[in-house]
């Protein structure tokens, strides 16, 4: 059983956070909140969302398992205004979503969840360093990263008490510093790792760029990125493996 009422603008939060990666997932529809945990085909990103249930208008839910296609259920909360109200309804005999939206109505045939991809494991890592900035300040550094490289390092100067975002390309450099001063929190520690931008600017697309970003680094560990959505009631968990560099 399922049937729930939510803004358009926090549903498609929802939905973009994970779609930069997957184009097709399943939902955990557990009866505190709605979770999605997915993983890119090549290993590389994986996404954990969670959405409380108080961030509904109304929401029941008893524990099922849902598979979507993210890109459809996208199209579809797309056609809503900010501030539209989406109604969404299982019906567990045909295992389809009822969706209605200011008189549209709309019937989504879902995926057999186990024809999706397993959820993966996300490993609890205790990175020695991490940073608070803001979503903007990300921004800015893989933006300056993408026109250099197709990869970028993050890396925390100890004795700076400094975050770095760098990349280098075959004729140009680019490197933004932030020291304390510029960063909402700094736990200054070894981290120096090296990762695909593609991966990151993917990521970046759904993380608002008025949101605080905790990022936990190690060397040449993964990077995981922390924000929240809907007034504090969503969460999103980004994991990105590094690429290991030769010496």
């Amino acid at each position: 059983m399922f049937k729930a009422i939510v803004s358009a603008d926090t549903l498609t939060d929802a939905l973009d956070s994970v779609s930069v990666l997957v184009d097709e997932c399943k939902i955990r529809l557990n009866e505190e909140e709605f979770s999605i945990r997915a993983v890119d085909p090549a290993n590389v990103g994986m996404v954990d969302l969670s959405l409380d249930a108080a961030a509904f208008e109304s929401y029941e839910a008893d524990g099922g398992v849902i598979g979507v296609n993210l890109g459809r259920l996208e199209d579809i909360a797309g056609m809503a205004n900010s501030g539209d109200l989406i109604r969404l309804e299982l019906n567990e005999e045909t295992r389809k979503l009822h969706i209605q939206i200011d008189g549209l109505s709309y019937t989504l045939a879902l995926i057999d969840p186990d024809s999706i991809r397993q959820e993966p494991d996300i490993p609890d890592l205790d990175l020695p360093a991490q940073v608070v900035l803001e979503g903007s300040q990300l921004n800015r550094g893989i933006t300056a990263a993408d026109m250099v490289s197709d990869h970028i390092s993050l890396r925390v100067d100890e004795s700076e008490e400094a975050f770095y975002i760098e990349a280098e390309g075959d004729t140009d450099d680019v490197d933004l510093k932030l020291t304390n001063e510029d960063l909402i929190d700094l736990r200054a520690g070894a981290a120096n790792s090296l990762f695909s931008l593609d991966y990151l600017k993917d990521m970046n697309k759904a993380i608002p760029k008025a949101t605080e970003v905790t990022v936990d680094l190690g060397e040449e560990f993964p990077v995981k990125l922390h924000y929240e959505f809907a007034e504090g009631l969503g969460h999103v968990t980004y994991m990105l493996a590094p690429r290991i560099q030769s010496d």
